[in-house]
């Protein structure tokens, strides 16, 4: 399999003056690769410049080196994978729709779990992951992988609801950190991680459903305070988000990549001609952002890097 290469003009919309600095204007937005059936999940590897990313419908992790071009299969099966993340120590962490649980990769391929239960009952399809420095692993747990076959296997919920989980660094204990969402979705951390954000994409099930993005403090014990609405979503719905060094949040949605200000401002777009589910940033430099959009992965150089996050 080899990326098509194919690249698109004029891919910015600038709504505010501020977004002029961060994309180039000579800037292009190429689709890397092609022909999957729902892209998420993306994860950028610097050591070994690959990206991998969920191709959840067919089951199985890709991967892109991006110093040769090449794609291929990193995973399958991936027990339906979806959302992707690297720790600290640079092991990928996976949400397993198919089997209903975290993973680690470790170091030499063999792969531990960090979680699978609460309470004695099994999670319902865990969706996406962040780590914090202090090596506590923050994911969300809707129930799009047992709601029908299509990305997972369909079965009832046992937890009944829908919520937000941390694992504890020390004792792998899990704990429900917030319990009001109705379909919670992406989840990332401020840059100085006092505030963790959180996407809900309960539009999907309900017909005035959210579709925005909530912002919560954080105190030193990883416990929330406040979830006021940072963002809501008014072309498809926000999913998976990563922030840049400066703290603006840079999401999926339905007509491309949308930044936003630390503020919460709309401040401009990266357009695609497909749906977008998720964005990460990578390339030597971090300021790469590759965008999981439907069928494609696409790429735009940008003139901002990146959080660091380890």
């Amino acid at each position: 399999m080899t990326p098509p290469g194919e690249t698109f003009r004029d891919p910015v919309l600038v709504l505010d003056d501020g977004f002029r600095k961060l994309v180039n204007a000579t800037a292009r937005l190429e689709k890397v690769a092609t022909g999957f059936r729902w892209v998420e999940g993306p994860a950028y590897f610097p050591a070994s410049r690959y990206l991998i990313w969920s191709d959840i419908p067919n089951d199985r992790i890709m991967r892109y080196d991006e110093v040769s071009g090449a794609v291929h299969v990193f995973r399958q099966p991936s027990h339906f994978s979806n959302g992707n993340t690297v720790d600290r120590q640079g092991r990928l962490v996976t949400c397993e729709h198919g089997a209903r649980r975290v993973t680690r990769t470790e170091h030499d391929g063999t792969i531990t779990v960090l979680a699978s239960h609460h309470e004695g009952k099994r999670l319902n399809s865990p969706n996406d992951a962040v780590v914090r420095s202090d090596g506590s692993i923050w994911f969300t747990d809707p129930a799009y992988g047992i709601d029908s076959d299509y990305e997972g296997h369909k079965a009832e919920s046992e937890v009944g609801a829908c919520h937000v989980y941390r694992i504890d660094p020390q004792t792998g204990g899990l704990t429900v950190v917030a319990d009001d969402f109705v379909r919670p979705n992406g989840i990332a951390f401020s840059l100085d991680e006092s505030k963790l954000y959180v996407a809900d994409t309960g539009a999907t099930h309900e017909a005035d459903g959210p579709r925005h993005i909530r912002v919560f403090d954080v105190n030193e014990a990883g416990q929330l305070r406040g979830g006021s609405v940072f963002a809501t979503c008014y072309n498809g719905l926000f999913d998976g988000f990563r922030l840049d060094e400066d703290g603006r949040i840079w999401t999926s949605a339905g007509d491309g990549a949308h930044c936003y200000s630390p503020a919460g401002a709309l401040i401009g777009k990266v357009l695609v001609p497909e749906i977008v589910a998720n964005v990460v940033f990578g390339g030597p430099r971090r300021n790469q952002l590759y965008i999981c959009a439907t069928t494609s992965i696409y790429s735009i150089l940008l003139s901002v890097k990146g959080a660091r996050t380890f």
